[in-house]
C-alpha cells in the first residue's frame, strides 16, 4: 500500500500494511472512544449506548458504520493531511465538445463563482436540466487550479451512471469510482465519484465537494453521512448540492438567503415535463392478487411493447415486485423482456445496465431507480402512487425520468391510484408550475 492512498483519507489500521502502520505509528488514534454511558465512533462521529455496542470479550464496536466494515475499540484509525499533490495542466482538461444553452450557461457561470469562496451552494435545476454538463466549466476550472474533487451522491446507480460520462468529458484525468459495489480498487485521484457511505473514509480531502440528489435516501435524513460530508471536505472548501427537488429545510435557507442558489426551470431541450395522467382504478390491487390487470392498464403497457419503447414499473413495496413482474410476463409477447430490481438485489448493477443496453425492455422496481438514472424514450407507471412510499418528491423524480432525449422529448407518466391523494395531487400541480416558470422563461 503506497502513502498516497492515505491522504486526505481516514482509515483503520486492518485496510493498512503492518510496513506503513509502523512507518506512521505517531498518527495513530483511537477508533473508538468512551464518554460516559457512551462511545464515540471517531470513523463516523456516530454516539451509541455502551450495553448496545459492547461485544462478548468486554471491548467496543460501533454498531453504525458497520457497513464500512467493524471498528472497535481494539482498532486505531490513521490520517494523512491532503498535499494536492497533482500534476500541473497546461491544456484544459476538458474533452467534452457539446455547447451549453444559454440558459445553462447562466448557472455554470455562478458555479464558477462559487468555486471561489467556501461555504455551500446550491444548484436547482428540474430532471434532465444536464446538471452534469452545467458541472463542467467549474470543475475544468477546479482541476486546472490542483484542487481535489469528489462528486458523491447517496445512490449507486447515480455514481455509476456519472462515472463514464465524467470519464468521457475529461479523458485526461483518470477518477476513482468508490461504492460497496465497485470492483476498482482505491488510487489517489484529483477527481472522485462516490457514494456517500464512502465519504466516511475521508477527512479534510476534498476543495470542492458536490453532492448530486442530495436530497435523496439514505443522505437526507442522515446527521451521520451530513457529518462525513462536513469532515470530508477542507475547511476552506466549498460544498456544491444537486437537486430538481429541494427539501424544505433547503427552501427555508434559500428564502433567509442562507443557502445561495441558481435555479433552472427548463430542459436543456427546451422542452417542458410530461405531465403525469392520474388514473383511479380502485380494484387493481385485487385483480393483481387474481394475476391479473384491469384491462386499461394492460392495453397501455401492450402499445408501449409494441412501439417497443422501454417503461419502468413503480411499485411501493418489495412484495409486489413479484406478482407485478408475472403479470407483466403473462400479457405482454414473449419476446418483450423484463425483470424485477430493488436495493438489496445482488444483481442490481447488472439488471440496470441490461436496460440501459436495451437488453430488457422493462423493469419492475421500487423506488431505488427513482433519481439519478436516464433511459431515452422512456414510459414511467406507478402502481400505487397514492401509497405513503411515494413522496412527492419521488412523485416529480419519477416523473422526471421520462421526456429527458433531444429524439423524444415527450412520453406517458401514469399514476395508477384508488384515491387522488394530498401527494399525488402536490406532485402533479408541482410539475405544473415548473413548467409555467419554464415557459415564462423561454418567452421573455
Amino acid at each position: 500500500m503506497d502513502k498516497t492512498e492515505l491522504y486526505g483519507r481516514l482509515l483503520l489500521d486492518t485496510e493498512l500494511t503492518m510496513e506503513l502502520r509502523r512507518s506512521l505509528i505517531d498518527r495513530a488514534q483511537p477508533a473508538v472512544v468512551q464518554q460516559g454511558n457512551y462511545i464515540e465512533c471517531q470513523r463516523c462521529l456516530s454516539k451509541t449506548r455502551k450495553e448496545q455496542a459492547m461485544l462478548p470479550n468486554g471491548t467496543y464496536y460501533c454498531p453504525q458504520c458497520i457497513l464500512l466494515g467493524r471498528v472497535s475499540s481494539t482498532n486505531q484509525l490513521y490520517h494523512l493531511n491532503e498535499p494536492n499533490l497533482f500534476s500541473k495542466l497546461t491544456q484544459t482538461p476538458l474533452s467534452w465538445q457539446g455547447q451549453l444553452s444559454p440558459f445553462q450557461q447562466n448557472c455554470s457561470k455562478k458555479l464558477i463563482k462559487a468555486l471561489d469562496r467556501p461555504g455551500k451552494y446550491l444548484m436547482w435545476a428540474v430532471t434532465g436540466a444536464g446538471k452534469t454538463e452545467m458541472l463542467f466549466p467549474m470543475l475544468t476550472k477546479a482541476l486546472l487550479q490542483k484542487k481535489r474533487i469528489c462528486l458523491a451522491s447517496p445512490r449507486v446507480d447515480v455514481c455509476n451512471e456519472l462515472y463514464p460520462r465524467i470519464v468521457a468529458a475529461f479523458r485526461k484525468i483518470t477518477p476513482v469510482l468508490l461504492h460497496g459495489h465497485s470492483k476498482q480498487s482505491y488510487q489517489y485521484s484529483q477527481l472522485t465519484i462516490c457514494t456517500t457511505h464512502q465519504l466516511l473514509r475521508f477527512q479534510h480531502a476534498f476543495d470542492l465537494l458536490i453532492i448530486d440528489e442530495v436530497d435523496a435516501f439514505p443522505f437526507v435524513n442522515s446527521q451521520m453521512l451530513k457529518k462525513a460530508a462536513k469532515r470530508a471536505m477542507k475547511i476552506s472548501g466549498t460544498l456544491v448540492y444537486l437537486t430538481a427537488t429541494p427539501t424544505k429545510n433547503m427552501l427555508v435557507r434559500i428564502k433567509q438567503n442562507k443557502l445561495p442558489v441558481s435555479y433552472l426551470p427548463i430542459r436543456f431541450h427546451r422542452k417542458l415535463l410530461p405531465v403525469p395522467q392520474v388514473w383511479l382504478l380502485n380494484h387493481w390491487q385485487n385483480k393483481l392478487a387474481r394475476k391479473k390487470f384491469p384491462v386499461k392498464l394492460t392495453n397501455c403497457l401492450r402499445k408501449w411493447s409494441k412501439d417497443a419503447l422501454p417503461f419502468l414499473v413503480f411499485v411501493p413495496n418489495i412484495e409486489l415486485l413479484k406478482p407485478v413482474l408475472q403479470v407483466l410476463r403473462s400479457v405482454l409477447p414473449k419476446n418483450v423482456l423484463g425483470d424485477s430490481v430493488y436495493s438489496a438485489d445482488p444483481q442490481r448493477i447488472t439488471k440496470v445496465q441490461a436496460m440501459r443496453d436495451h437488453q430488457l425492455n422493462y423493469l419492475v422496481t421500487t423506488t431505488i431507480l427513482e433519481r439519478g438514472v436516464t433511459f431515452p424514450s422512456l414510459n414511467v407507471m406507478i402502481l400505487g402512487a397514492d401509497e405513503r412510499t411515494f413522496s412527492v418528491s419521488a412523485l416529480v423524480q419519477i416523473a422526471g425520468r421520462v421526456g429527458r432525449s433531444q429524439k423524444r422529448p415527450y412520453g406517458d407518466v401514469i399514476f395508477i391510484c384508488q384515491d387522488y391523494v394530498k401527494n399525488v395531487k402536490d406532485a402533479v400541480q408541482q410539475i405544473k408550475d415548473l413548467n409555467k416558470k419554464g415557459d415564462k422563461l423561454l418567452n421573455e
